[in-house]
């Protein structure tokens, strides 16, 4: 048994296809697939029921690949402490962002983190929550930045700051007579969501439950950006974290205004999460030092 056999049985229950499984783990599929074989056969179980429609983990397969990637992860920490005794802020430091996190952060914090940790490599990456939590388990990400609350065993999460969340109107729209807005005065509007898998979508619905019942009126797009682009050409409106809307603030003349709710503004927490067993404190207190000094740190 080795280190490689359990990547590959872990890329392959996260596919669920022996090429994909070989293309992440860049090899050939007949290398992967023999290996997978040596591996059962050393082990007398089949990890994976094969067809042609479907490969699935068998129960005593799920199991084994559950400590594969516990396996993996604290190989991970091995090189991890080796690298610590020469500069804990000198090698690589791996930070992924949920999709509404990152475009509006990484801008700022990036430059802030070469200030604090010269050099200290910058990996980045942004993506959904769900599978920043696997390459955060998997030990491909260090550490991750998402939106509380955010539980997983073994992991530990640190608030960084508090967001409100704004409404952004086309220029001509009815509602830009009021200063402020509340939630029910949104309830007959055409408003443009995210779509699914984003968990903003789900904190917007919930600060504006009857949202759910305009389902007919509910427009989604792939991106913050892109429903931006929608509210300034007309379309409808949206509600935006303070990041992602804040260029628009302050500006008569932009391509869309921006009002605040009323009174008890909804809002997210945002937290950065990393594993219990990550050697290197020092690039976890870096990374939320250089947070600090970033213009999204609104509470």
């Amino acid at each position: 048994m080795t280190l490689t056999e359990l990547r590959y049985i872990v890329a392959l229950h996260q596919t669920q296809h022996f090429g994909k499984a070989a293309e992440k783990c860049f090899v050939s599929q007949p290398t992967l697939s023999v290996a997978i074989k040596k591996l059962e056969e050393s082990l007398d179980v089949v990890l994976f029921e094969r067809s042609r429609q479907q490969v699935r983990a068998t129960s005593i397969g799920e199991k084994i690949i559950q400590q594969a990637q516990l396996v993996l992860e604290q190989a991970s920490v091995i090189a991890d402490i080796a690298s610590i005794g020469k500069d804990p802020l000198g090698s690589t430091f791996s930070v992924g962002a949920i999709f509404t996190i990152g475009p509006y952060l990484f801008p700022q914090l990036v430059p802030q983190l070469r200030k604090i940790a010269t050099h200290m490599p910058l990996f980045i990456e942004e993506n959904y929550t769900a599978v920043l939590r696997e390459k955060l388990r998997n030990g491909e990400l260090d550490a991750i930045i998402v939106a509380l609350p955010f539980d997983e065993p073994d992991v530990v999460t640190k608030p960084l700051y508090q967001e409100d969340f704004v409404i952004a109107l086309p220029q001509q729209h009815a509602l830009n007579r009021y200063d402020s807005l509340s939630s029910k005065q949104l309830n007959e509007e055409s408003v443009l969501l995210l779509g699914a898998g984003h968990c903003f979508r789900e904190q917007v619905l919930a600060a504006c439950p009857n949202l759910n019942k305009q389902h007919s009126g509910v427009i989604e797009g792939s991106s913050l950006e892109t429903l931006k682009y929608m509210v300034a050409s007309g379309l409808g409106i949206s509600i935006l974290p303070a990041s992602a809307a804040q260029l628009a603030e302050g500006h008569d003349d932009g391509p869309y205004t921006v009002k605040p709710f009323t009174q008890n503004s909804p809002n997210r927490k945002v937290a950065v999460a990393w594993r219990a067993s990550f050697p290197r404190p020092q690039a976890i207190e870096a990374l939320c030092d250089a947070i600090k000094h970033c213009h999204l740190a609104l509470h």
